[in-house]
């Protein structure tokens, strides 16, 4: 009898304050399930492109969430972002920047060099210089990477991850979904305990 294929696709933004308050738990998740499943990364998406600059009642109600986040999960931020720089709504050169760093397989350790440039190190992903910038850092080939991330390839392949994660469902981030012979099936999100998610997905298996 041939174990049941089942996929757990994680819907995610890399600039998202959740998912970064939840990748702690995210990793024990993800550690705990790699070789039970298929674990499958989509880009959501979560504010598109744009060169205004973010309102000062948007920029205090986002500074909120960072310390409503921090207050609940001990997140650690820095908030001289929001002095340093000049904050755009706009999160999809970031989601491009991780699908341009896929094809050099380095997806992943994009997201983290995103996440701490913008939490930890008061820098703007939303900047093309600084995504370059850390695709650099990260060990890439920084040409290929600054192609990649203006193509046409990138943006339709955001463009499919995007409706992809709509079409399961995944309108919100982080999100997580099961797809087994059963269908797919939304999983709640908990912040604090991996374990509780992991036993959840195994039930599928």
């Amino acid at each position: 009898m041939t174990k049941e294929k089942v996929t757990l696709y994680y819907v995610h933004d890399p600039m998202c304050a959740w998912c970064w308050g939840y990748k702690p738990v995210w990793a024990q998740i993800e550690a705990a399930l790699s070789e039970r499943v298929e674990i499958v990364y989509l880009v959501g998406g979560l504010a598109p492109d744009s060169d205004i600059p973010m309102p000062e009642a948007m920029q205090q109600q986002i500074a909120s969430y960072w310390q409503k986040i921090h207050d609940y999960l001990g997140t650690e931020f820095n908030f001289d972002f929001w002095i340093q720089n000049t904050p755009r709504r706009s999160t999809y050169p970031a989601c491009r920047a991780v699908l341009a760093a896929r094809k050099q397989g380095a997806d992943k350790a994009m997201i983290t060099a995103i996440q701490q440039a913008y939490y930890l190190q008061a820098r703007n992903p939303s900047d093309k210089e600084t995504l370059v910038e850390l695709a650099e850092e990260i060990g890439l080939d920084k040409e290929l990477f600054s192609q990649a991330l203006s193509s046409p390839e990138v943006e339709a392949n955001m463009q499919q991850e995007f409706q992809l994660a709509r079409s399961i469902g995944g309108n919100s981030f982080p999100s997580l979904f099961v797809e087994s012979a059963g269908g797919i099936v939304e999983l709640p999100i908990d912040y604090q305990h991996a374990e509780n998610t992991v036993s959840k997905v195994l039930s599928y298996c």
